[in-house]
């Protein structure tokens, strides 16, 4: 068999939540930073992520994580989230898979206890503590870019649930924070569908309503995801982010309890040394500690330290002819629904 194209993937997961890892064979990305990297995908050319995010090699439930060269010399790797709807800037389930995935297959330099690596990533530089032994990472701390709450309790029209507040939060990309109670819902299992018709609806109605702009970060200017949240007996906020083109999240997200943890800065009900457990729809677990403060663009703003473990299950090579039909992938309204018109 002889094949024109092919991609070598390592295949992770971060609490349930696939965050696979691109290694090699992807085409080298124009731009000075990883920002202008990830703006050239979204702009001017996304056929990559096109090829690894949707069918027939993809599904919509999982990213792709782009790992390159670093384009900052304080950084020892490199990447950008590829998903189903197009390159983002930062996501923490996705994050500690790639240090998982570049430490385990020896990318980088193992050492244990201990392991410091630096990601150059679209939103900014991540410092990530991996915990080792025996050739695994046993745990990755994230020290997260400055995040900052943009509005509290912003009240948007709503056809179906009336009028409904939600925070808005930056926490690596742009949330609108949900409590749960709004829509009628618990955060379970048997309500992931509706959970996720929700968000996707609530989204698009807040893309109406709310506008937001990064004050340092071009391109990130839109509200990326929507988060449910609710609390639970012991403490622990319940999480539930909602994605395109309507799924929920597996793990407990690291950049939306970062978000979250910087509502809860701005309330005054958090404050530096504290920290707040994420529990995500399935069970698993992230630590999100304020370990400092910050000032973007005007904006006071925590540093978050985001802790979870991924694990590196197996190896998987994309192998593309020129002559087969679908050199890009497809997408079918029975995953995108009517939004399925609007994609190329």
């Amino acid at each position: 068999m002889r094949f024109e194209k092919s991609l070598e993937l390592l295949l992770v997961h971060c609490q349930g939540e696939l965050g696979h890892v691109l290694t090699g064979g992807a085409p080298e990305i124009p731009g000075s930073t990883m920002l202008d990297k990830m703006n050239h995908i979204n702009a001017v050319d996304d056929s990559l992520r096109r090829i690894v995010t949707r069918e027939p090699r993809a599904n919509v439930a999982m990213s792709v994580n782009l790992l390159v060269a670093p384009t900052r010399a304080d950084a020892d790797a490199g990447f950008i989230v590829l998903q189903a709807d197009k390159a983002h800037p930062m996501s923490g389930s996705n994050c500690i898979c790639v240090v998982t995935a570049i430490l385990e297959s020896g990318c980088v330099a193992m050492h244990e206890p201990e392991t410091v690596v630096r990601l150059d990533t679209p939103a900014g530089l991540i410092v990530a503590r991996a915990r080792c032994d025996n050739g695994r990472c046993l745990s990755v701390s994230l020290d997260n870019v400055p995040s900052f709450a943009e509005l509290l309790d912003q009240a948007i029209d709503t056809p179906q649930w009336g009028k409904v507040k939600v925070d808005v939060a930056f926490g690596g990309v742009y949330y609108a924070l949900v409590d749960v109670g709004q829509i009628g819902l618990a955060i379970k299992p048997s309500n992931a569908r509706g959970l996720a018709e929700a968000g996707i609806e609530l989204k698009r109605l807040l893309a109406e309503q709310v506008t937001v702009s990064h004050p340092t970060l071009s391109g990130v200017d839109e509200i990326a995801y929507v988060m449910f949240r609710d609390h639970e007996p012991d403490g622990a906020v319940r999480t539930c982010t909602t994605l395109p083109p309507g799924r929920v999240d597996r793990s407990p997200c690291g950049t939306g309890s970062s978000a979250n943890l910087a509502a809860l800065f701005a309330r005054g009900l958090v404050k530096v040394g504290d920290a707040r457990i994420s529990r995500s729809i399935i069970g698993g677990e992230f630590t999100a500690e304020a370990i400092g403060e910050a000032e973007i663009g005007g904006r006071k703003a925590v540093l978050p330290r985001v802790t979870g473990r991924g694990y590196v299950f197996g190896r998987s090579e994309l192998r593309i002819a020129d002559d087969e039909p679908f050199p890009v992938g497809f997408v079918l309204s029975d995953t995108w629904g009517p939004q399925v018109d609007q994609l190329t």
